[in-house]
């Protein structure tokens, strides 16, 4: 039988999505007046890998990641999707058909052994973890190859040798505030 234990610290983080990638700057600094200063960010890149926003947001999105420096307990992710949910609306537009996102903002954080998205949508990979919230693992460690690796289910952009770098530093800093050594 297994004893109950506390799990790990988690390392927060955010991707943003936008066709004004000045909009990241702004949202990164309110994510950071509630969630402690950032430790890492990605470059703001081109992000050609789906169709989905194009109607409510335009064909030519950017793509950021953010990262905090606190690492926090793994049940932050509802009440952190809440926050980036009404951030999201915050800087809406209205329009005729119903208000238009100018930004998505997708909150997520990452273990030692896996990286976890959070969603509002129900789907056979995702797990209700309370708050009207959804959890994936979108990436998971493969201790044999020393990285992340994808999932069946993981988006195409998850897939990248970019965004693998990425997390894989993320796990790094992670390692490190745990006192562990990187690798």
């Amino acid at each position: 039988m297994g004893d109950l234990k506390a799990p790990l610290p988690v390392k927060p983080f955010v991707g943003m999505l936008s066709p004004e990638a000045d909009l990241f700057l702004q949202c990164a600094a309110i994510l950071a007046d509630e969630y402690g200063p950032l430790d890492m960010e990605s470059e703001t890149e081109p992000w050609p890998f789906s169709d989905y926003y194009r109607e409510e947001m335009g064909n030519s999105l950017f793509r950021k990641f953010i990262f905090f420096r606190r690492v926090a307990p793994p049940e932050v992710l509802p009440r952190l999707k809440h926050f980036t949910t009404a951030l999201e609306k915050r800087f809406s537009l209205d329009s005729p058909s119903g208000a238009r996102r100018r930004i998505n903002i997708d909150p997520g954080y990452v273990t030692e052994a896996k990286v976890i998205l959070a969603t509002t949508k129900d789907y056979a990979h995702r797990l209700y973890i309370g708050e009207h919230v959804y959890a994936e693992v979108t990436l998971r460690y493969d201790s044999r190859l020393n990285t992340f690796a994808a999932l069946e289910h993981t988006y195409f952009d998850f897939r990248t040798e970019d965004y693998l770098r990425l997390f894989n530093k993320a796990r790094d800093g992670l390692r490190q505030q745990l006192g562990r050594k990187p690798g």
